[in-house]
């Protein structure tokens, strides 16, 4: 060995001493901070009350994903009340109105990079903003120590709402599936680089359901509450969890981690009660009701880098406090907080790699999702150019018609007619023709993807793979 090779052997640090210089634990609380401009009520308290929360926090947090934070001059009052302990910030813009995500960390950030969903809600549902927000992937890559396994990549989102009612159909299935994944993606390429993951935020999905298994399935990823309260129930069924007993509402949160809809959130109680309470008559809430509508939808996966194997330490639900003046609960989402600790083993013993592919099964399912809601939207881009193609004819016949008005008063109501007509058929066609156009693209690139995963995971377990 000449003397510059012999130079490299000596600077080169071995593995065992680049785990001395990663951190034992790491804190990490995800929430959804309802923080909607004009919309949410007592929006800047509320979140100043957050970030003053975050600070006062034991354990301290090192990593945090926030979602709904909308507004800039909300994350950085939330920022200057954490900044002795989360240093490190990013506030992630996308679509018209922001994407409403961030990302706090004691580490420093080295990239970032915003990664809108493809598939992500319609330009139609104007009074739900999905598409307008412009929802998709935080990330972040974060150095918490030496080397490629003092790399963690954070990926934090907000999944699309599902907006029906109970028992209902939600026309907005495939669009949440579709992104869960996309993150899912991500995720897994983060696990292939030999990096640390954590994905967290408001995925819109019960446990067990499609996009849950899409997540924790192909990003080969765990959830930190199933691996810490195994024995909670999976999914909701028929208004029960797990197709067992209603669970009350003290187990909802200690047992089951549900974080929206719990009857100890102020805001989903009546408005009348909420009115009482802003007069100071405040409602005591029995932990031994049973709470049938209590969802756990806010989640942290995370997954070891190589070489390494981190626990679960604990896990619970937060922020259950309620604002000290205003008595109303901080968001109408509590948040998910967990320990993630580094186990002291040697390389043969870190964390095995988990397969990545999903029960054949489940790509079938989302392929029967694809093909039924690819019907929808061709249908409905047919209706939306036939209204065009009908008000252009409606504009041109009142056009004439005008000619031969006896009066004035009803030229002008033939004008107005084929004005206000013609408008909402542009609108139309131009939804139609180009946005669900795209969409319907879109949706294509989806199930080219879910059919090729599908063949190869055929192949992964030696069977010849079957068309669908």
């Amino acid at each position: 060995m000449n003397n510059t090779e012999s130079d490299i052997a000596t600077k080169t640090p071995s593995p065992n001493t680049l785990l001395l210089h990663l951190p034992t634990s790491l804190r990490i609380i995800s929430l959804n901070c309802w923080g909607l401009k004009y919309l949410s009520t007592h929006r800047s308290a509320r979140l100043l009350e957050i970030g003053r929360q975050l600070s006062l926090a034991s354990p301290t947090p090192t990593l945090v994903g926030l979602q709904e934070c909308w507004t800039q001059a909300d994350y950085l009052a939330i920022r200057s009340l954490t900044k002795s302990i989360l240093p490190h910030g990013k506030f992630y813009f996308s679509g018209i109105f922001g994407s409403g995500l961030a990302i706090l960390s004691k580490y420093p950030i080295e990239e970032s990079s915003m990664y809108r969903y493809p598939l992500n809600g319609r330009p139609s549902a104007f009074f739900r903003g999905d598409w307008y927000v412009g929802k998709g992937v935080a990330c972040a890559r974060i150095r918490i120590g030496p080397g490629r396994g003092g790399v963690v990549e954070v990926f934090c989102t907000h999944l699309h709402a599902p907006y029906a009612e109970a028992g209902g159909e939600d026309s907005y299935a495939c669009h949440r599936v579709a992104q869960a994944w996309e993150i899912a993606r991500l995720m897994r390429w983060a696990g292939e680089r030999g990096h640390g993951v954590v994905g967290l935020g408001d995925f819109n999905s019960e446990p067990g359901g499609l996009g849950w298994r899409v997540v924790v399935g192909g990003a080969g990823v765990r959830d930190v509450w199933r691996v810490w309260r195994p024995e909670s129930k999976v999914e909701r069924v028929a208004g029960k969890v797990g197709g067992g007993e209603v669970p009350n509402s003290g187990e909802c949160l200690r047992v089951h981690g549900a974080t929206c809809d719990s009857r100890f959130n102020t805001w989903r109680w009546s408005k009348g009660v909420r009115r009482e309470l802003e007069k100071g008559k405040d409602q005591e809430v029995d932990p031994e009701v049973l709470d049938p509508r209590a969802r756990r939808l806010d989640y942290v996966f995370f997954a070891s880098p190589t070489g390494q194997r981190w626990e679960v330490e604990d896990a619970e639900v937060g922020m259950t406090m309620r604002h000290p003046t205003l008595r109303c609960s901080l968001s109408d989402h509590f948040s998910v907080e967990t320990t993630l600790v580094r186990r002291e083993t040697g390389q043969a013993e870190s964390e095995p790699a988990k397969s990545t592919y999903l029960p054949i099964e489940t790509y079938d399912e989302i392929l029967a999702m694809i093909a039924t809601y690819d019907i929808r939207e061709r249908k409905q881009r047919r209706l939306r150019l036939t209204h065009f193609g009908v008000e252009i004819f409606i504009a041109l016949s009142c056009f004439v018609a005008v000619w031969w008005s006896p009066h004035n008063f009803v030229a002008f109501l033939l004008m107005l007619l084929s004005t206000l007509g013609l408008s909402a058929g542009v609108l139309d066609g131009l939804m139609g023709g180009l946005f669900v156009g795209s969409e319907i693209r879109a949706l294509k690139e989806f199930e080219h993807e879910v059919r090729n995963a599908r063949e190869q995971a055929l192949r992964c377990l030696g069977t010849n793979p079957q068309p669908v």
